[in-house]
């Protein structure tokens, strides 16, 4: 009994052995592979950079390259020379740029960008969407305006950028629908992606206003700020009535950047009925004025104000608005109380023991 126990027991750990010297030898042939490629991308980088510098130092007279000529009829080998040609084409300008995308149309890489977005996974699908709007390929615009709806993030986001690459504000009709957030970072690559506005974008433009997305407001506001459309003056104030914060502040801000001489005594009418986020950023903007319309409102709200951030804000703003000597008066008075010694000491630029 005792010799068949010991017997199994060898045999399980024989058999468990084998499984790991099994396991040890898949791990060591998959990096070896790994390892192997990667050596090969490197080395297939450095002769695509050196076909890149050559294209774009030489003008007509290109050497001859029998081996990149050899190399480019394979897939592998062309999908590494997409990916090199879109990292290079961040870093040309004017004519070398033009002479990267002459290499793309050249050697047909398009059909490696359009492949990928038959792909399943995300990663490849966003990387071919985003080939193919550095390579400003707009006829590929009706196939990638489908990923506008896809279930992954990172999909939606290339796909949003691409259509507003392509088509430029018209770009931009996702809007109408799109219900997530979008991000700072992707407003920022939108609005830097348009360049001009159509003459009936003021009806799209109105209509975004009125969305119930509230990045999509923001985002609104930013386009109007950019473009400085008067027009929305009005319709900007109406907008302060909103319950979002967020879309307050940044209406307030798009208000400040139109100029309007009326801007700063309306906000002043409105500001106690807004929450304290809201308050700070009207003081802000008072500050910037330099508006003296509001000196009440100042010298209430640094004794009165809810929050150290409103009273450090009206304080500052009846600096900048030269009250530097009532400022100073009140600092001599026996009966302020701390807070309001360091915040008065603050906005008169002193330092605070």
């Amino acid at each position: 009994m005792l010799i068949a126990s010991v017997h199994f027991l060898f045999i399980i750990f024989i058999v468990m052995l084998s499984l790991v010297m099994i396991l040890v030898t898949i791990v060591l042939i998959y990096n070896f592979i790994e390892y192997k490629e990667s050596v090969r991308a490197t080395a297939w980088s450095v002769i695509i950079d050196k076909k890149i510098s050559e294209v774009i130092v030489y003008d007509d007279e290109i050497p001859v390259n029998p081996q990149f000529n050899i190399l480019v009829l394979r897939k592998p080998f062309k999908i590494i020379f997409l990916q090199r040609l879109v990292e290079s084409e961040k870093k040309f300008s004017g004519a070398a740029k033009n002479k990267i995308k002459d290499l793309f149309k050249e050697y047909n890489l398009r059909d490696v960008a359009i492949n990928k977005l038959d792909q399943k996974k995300p990663y490849l699908i966003a990387q071919g969407i985003l080939e193919l709007t550095v390579m400003d390929q707009e006829e590929a615009a009706p196939k990638i305006s489908l990923f506008l709806s896809h279930p992954s993030q990172q999909v939606y986001l290339e796909a949003q950028y691409a259509m507003v690459r392509l088509k430029g504000f018209e770009g931009l009709n996702f809007l109408d629908t799109f219900s997530s957030k979008i991000s700072e970072w992707q407003q920022l690559r939108l609005l830097l992606s348009i360049s001009s506005l159509p003459e009936d974008a003021d009806i799209t433009i109105g209509r975004w206003l009125g969305s119930s997305n509230d990045s999509v407001v923001i985002f609104t506001l930013k386009l109007i700020k950019k473009f400085q459309l008067l027009s929305f003056y009005s319709k900007i104030t109406e907008l302060l009535n909103t319950s979002a914060v967020e879309v307050k502040i940044k209406s307030i801000q798009t208000l400040m950047s139109l100029e309007n001489p009326e801007t700063v005594a309306h906000l002043s009418t409105i500001y106690n009925d807004q929450p304290d986020d809201v308050r700070v950023e009207i003081l802000r903007v008072i500050k910037v004025s330099k508006d003296h319309c509001c000196t009440d409102l100042l010298k209430r709200e640094i004794f009165e104000g809810n929050t150290s951030g409103i009273k450090v804000n009206a304080a500052q703003a009846l600096y900048e608005l030269g009250y530097h000597e009532y400022l100073s008066e009140l600092l001599s008075k026996e009966d302020l109380s701390e807070e309001s010694v360091q915040i008065i000491k603050y906005a008169l630029q002193e330092k605070v023991c």
